[in-house]
């Protein structure tokens, strides 16, 4: 099964404090959509990667992902826009998609692969990560209300990963219905499928702060030195 991946990269710095898309800022010399691209380039050999990025940075994001198997796609308003507008463009003959965020660029080759496996028996996956925290529940007022059994929450990850056509009728029938997801795992759960849980690992963390960019740098510079 021939499988294609789309890379959401729309959104922008805000909670960086930055005044740029998230994927075009710089981390050790190296834009944050090619570090991403560059840790999941053996799933994109036969089928290009699919980069959604916000219209007006066509330009930029065009130099970010020089010399890469990568097709450029305008980005939505909101993310289940921008992935829907991904959709489109996938080639004939994909048939599972990974989604997975700009902002995580330590994902492990090895995990994508058992999501891919997963979702070949299931239809559908998703890396995440037990909670290890307590986790509270607090009413508006601020006082806790209940205390959830950590033993069946998870963190979710990226990727996710689909068969294509699953995707594709979940996402026509939200833009029907006029409803809007988080994130593309509870869309296809909403309409009745099954999403396989796959184990990530810790260094699979999405960039979201300064202190995260800071980290992101520190752990490159370690690792690559």
């Amino acid at each position: 099964m021939k499988v294609q991946t789309v890379i959401p990269a729309a959104g922008m710095g805000e909670r960086l404090g930055m005044s740029r898309p998230k994927a075009l800022v710089e981390i050790n010399g190296t834009t944050l959509i090619r570090h991403t691209l560059q840790g999941l380039s053996s799933f994109f050999t036969e089928l290009p990667a699919i980069v959604v990025f916000p219209e007006t940075f066509y330009e930029e994001f065009n130099r970010a992902c020089r010399d890469m198997n990568v097709l450029l796609v305008a980005g939505g308003a909101e993310r289940q826009e921008s992935v829907r507008n991904a959709l489109t463009s996938l080639e004939a003959d994909a048939e599972i998609v990974i989604l997975h965020d700009a902002a995580r660029p330590f994902v492990s080759p090895d995990t994508v692969r058992a999501g891919i496996e997963a979702c070949r028996e299931w239809g559908a996956s998703t890396l995440a990560v037990p909670v290890s925290d307590t986790i509270l529940m607090v009413n508006e007022d601020g006082f806790l209300t209940d205390t959830p059994d950590r033993r069946q929450l998870w963190a979710c990850q990226t990727p996710q990963i689909f068969l294509k056509e699953l995707l594709l009728s979940a996402h026509v029938r939200a833009l029907s219905e006029g409803k809007q997801f988080t994130d593309d795992a509870s869309l296809i759960r909403y309409y009745g499928g099954k999403v396989k849980i796959v184990p990530g690992h810790g260094d699979n963390f999405k960039i979201t702060t300064p202190e995260d960019l800071n980290y992101a740098a520190y752990k490159m510079q370690k690792e690559c030195p």
